[in-house]
């Protein structure tokens, strides 16, 4: 495979640009990229700063990434961006590199789909399949985990995770974690119900759905606490793994403060 590099885009000599790529015409790319094989910028795309792409990836005109994290602390710090394999990045979507405040790394997974106008701020951990729509911004040091979808228009304070196959309904305000397998929404987001769609499509087990929406009722609407939860759960005999990562996302979600986990760490 050969390079294919429009002579209308400003390529800086030491990027390391890896056969099969594209870069389409008013692209700019900085001196310490590196994209791998098969990625396409398609037109008007920005990758600046120190910036890791992998392979098979897409992103549509307007992106910016790489740029400096807005945060009003930060001291030109040697941070970077690391994108995985197989994602599709819309128009004009951001990813800002990390701080010096945790790992100094913004990292997004494999196959995941970003679509237009959507911000991913510094610091976040995107992981694998991950669906963010149209507009929805992520304050910094978010986590999203595998599988996890974001509806269009939805805000993420910062230090939020959001459990995998979680599911956030549009123009939600997330101030707090949101666990996984559940369906969350509002403002503030609370949980609603499991996310019976992407357990159902993702090939769980009808007693494993079972035993997730039995432990929502016990969590989320008799409000009996993790404790006593599990202990009614484990007489039941339904404590699939399922259910004990749920139990224990929420304890961890209790034990940080104003309900995210992670405050933990910026306490720290």
């Amino acid at each position: 495979m050969s390079t294919n590099i429009s002579p209308l885009a400003s390529v800086d000599p030491r990027a390391q640009i890896d056969d099969g790529v594209t870069v389409g015409p008013f692209c700019l790319v900085g001196p310490r990229v590196t994209i791998g094989p098969g990625t396409e910028l398609i037109s008007h795309v920005t990758v600046t700063g120190r910036a890791t792409i992998g392979s098979d990836n897409r992103f549509y005109p307007g992106a910016v990434i790489g740029a400096e994290p807005q945060d009003l602390s930060f001291r030109q710090s040697d941070t970077s961006v690391v994108i995985g394999d197989r994602n599709t990045i819309r128009e004009a979507v951001t990813v800002n590199r990390g701080t010096e405040k945790e790992d100094g790394v913004t990292e997004v997974g494999d196959d995941c789909f970003l679509m237009a106008c959507c911000h991913i701020a510094h610091d976040c951990k995107i992981s694998n399949r991950v669906v963010i729509a149209n507009g929805t911004l992520l304050g910094g040091h978010v986590h999203i985990h595998d599988d996890a979808t974001l509806s269009g228009g939805c805000g993420v304070h910062h230090f939020a995770t959001i459990g995998s196959y979680a599911f956030v309904g549009g123009l939600s305000r997330v101030l707090h974690d949101v666990p996984p397998y559940m369906l969350a929404d509002g403002s503030p987001a609370r949980p609603r119900c499991i996310n019976v769609v992407a357990l159902r499509r993702n090939e769980f087990p009808a007693d494993v759905i079972d035993s997730l929406a039995q432990a929502h009722k016990l969590l989320f609407r008799s409000k009996v606490g993790v404790d006593v939860a599990r202990e009614k759960l484990r007489d039941k005999g339904i404590m699939v793994p399922a259910v004990n990562q749920l139990l224990t996302f929420i304890q961890m979600q209790h034990e940080g403060r104003h309900g995210r986990s992670r405050e933990r760490r910026r306490a720290a």
